[in-house]
């Protein structure tokens, strides 16, 4: 596996929308998959390849001076449960040490769906906690959580 930073706009375009077309339980509504797939031609992102195929990436979003957001991830279901997302995760981290104190990700709050459940278990093996959660942001079928990790040994403040 490699994980390349790509650049190209098209390429980001093609990579997310074959990604998350395999995975309708998450991204299972063709509005904010459009969104989603659209968006991520503007924001700095990286594929995770096995040889040619593509196994998936990993989007990045600034919220804030302090604040880098995974926008948008997706591993495909061939290739989940074998660490493509903690390396795309790790990528991403290192990135952003030194630009940002702390990393977000927005997700379906616990509870509510067992994949999402699986997704909130997935980021705090990975350091990540509940900040917030905000029942309407999306709907109240689907309740926004905010998870955060620090990334900066530096004081918050």
């Amino acid at each position: 596996m490699e994980i390349i930073y790509e650049r190209d706009s098209v390429a980001k375009k093609l990579i997310a929308k074959e990604v998350l077309a395999d995975l309708p339980e998450w991204f299972g509504l063709p509005e904010s998959t459009d969104e989603y797939v659209s968006k991520c031609m503007n924001y700095p992102l990286w594929v995770a390849k096995d040889g040619k195929n593509i196994m998936g990436f990993i989007s990045l979003k600034e919220t804030s001076h302090y604040t880098g957001e995974i926008y948008c991830m997706g591993v495909k279901k061939a290739y989940q449960r074998i660490g493509v997302g903690s390396e795309l995760i790790r990528k991403l981290t290192t990135y952003c040490l030194g630009k940002y104190k702390l990393l977000q990700v927005k997700t379906v709050a616990e509870g509510r769906y067992c994949a999402y459940d699986q997704t909130i278990s997935f980021y705090k093996s990975l350091g990540f906690f509940e900040l917030e959660v905000f029942p309407s942001i999306w709907s109240e079928d689907n309740p926004c959580e905010i998870m955060i990790k620090q990334i900066s040994q530096q004081k918050l403040v």
